[in-house]
């Protein structure tokens, strides 16, 4: 039975991957290496908890001793790499733990890899020839966008907070771990999830938690920054894939095709709530715009034909189906 290594995985996105995993795959085990910092969950690890497949190590991986530990121990034929700070507003008060765990903890992650797998550069283990490292990654390192165009796996890098160049960052030494030594490394840069699990801070939820409390629901700005929406579940099957069938060295762009800006979003989720958990006011009603923060990205939107050409995958559901669904998930958290 393999065993995989996934890294904050009590997170919103790395909980749903790995009850993605144990459910599509009998014959994995699944070792979830996470720190349980303030968007490291209980709750969302509930569904597998009790899967005698699955085992929650709470450490951190900047550990160099404890990931080695945990590679001697379990011999891991893959590793799935979720595990980072990535709120942009923490980033621009707080920069010092992105670039700790985001640059620091990959690289711990990706060399204790290497020497597990690897005899030296471009020579692998014998027994470790599939063995693969997955990075997950985010939009957010290409920069902002204007009104037109999409971002493809060739677009230049300009990130522009601590968060998202510490997630350039960590690309680059992945990156360069292939040209390097050789060793069998993939990319996935992801647009905007949302659903299940997500932490209270980021957007959806707050505008679905505001609303319900009867607190005024923050919009940046003017509400018009545009982001590509992608359900995290169609992320799941994405990375999945690209592990499968990816081809070592590559970058995967997985975006969902829905630009949605974020009036949009609070509107729809408040006409939604208005439908199913009505009042005598709409929820509407509470949009309350509020100072743009520092270096607010206007736009993001990923071109993801070549993990849908290539691979096969594409997102199964658009903005107003998920949207349903994840509303129903926080109106039972909430209320």
């Amino acid at each position: 039975m393999k065993k995989y290594l996934v890294t904050g995985g009590a997170g919103f996105i790395g909980s749903n991957f790995i009850e993605h995993l144990l459910d599509s795959n009998s014959t994995i085990e699944v070792i979830n290496l996470d720190l349980m910092t303030y968007a490291g969950r209980e709750e969302n690890m509930t569904s597998f908890s009790g899967n005698d497949r699955y085992e929650l190590v709470k450490g951190d991986i900047c550990d160099r001793n404890l990931v080695e530990k945990l590679f001697q121990e379990h011999d891991f034929a893959g590793v799935f790499h979720f595990a980072a700070e990535s709120h942009v507003d923490n980033s621009i008060s707080g920069p010092e733990a992105f670039i700790k765990t985001n640059i620091n903890g990959t690289f711990t992650l990706l060399d204790v890899a290497r020497k597990h797998w690897m005899e030296a550069p471009g020579k692998v283990k014998a027994g470790k020839e599939s063995a693969r490292f997955l990075h997950v990654s985010t939009d957010e390192v290409y920069g902002s966008l204007g009104k037109e165009g999409l971002f493809t796996e060739e677009t230049p890098y300009a990130p522009n907070s601590p968060y998202s160049a510490s997630k350039a960052s960590s690309d680059f030494i992945v990156r360069s771990y292939f040209h390097t030594y050789g060793m069998n490394v993939v990319t996935t840069n992801c647009s905007n999830n949302y659903g299940p699990n997500q932490h209270d801070e980021k957007l959806i939820p707050t505008i679905i938690r505001n609303a319900v409390k009867g607190n005024p629901i923050p919009i940046y700005g003017d509400g018009l920054n545009v982001r590509d929406w992608l359900f995290v579940k169609d992320h799941c099957t994405g990375i999945n894939l690209t592990f499968e069938k990816g081809r070592s060295g590559e970058t995967y762009n997985i975006g969902g095709r829905n630009e949605r800006n974020n009036l949009y979003i609070s509107h729809t989720i408040c006409e939604i709530l208005d439908r199913i958990e009505p009042r005598s006011a709409s929820y509407k009603e509470q949009i309350t715009f509020v100072t743009d923060r520092p270096g607010h990205d206007l736009r993001y939107a990923i071109d993801a034909s070549k993990i849908e050409g290539e691979l096969g995958w594409k997102a199964q559901e658009n903005f107003e189906s998920g949207i349903e669904k994840t509303i129903k998930h926080y109106l039972e958290k909430y209320l």
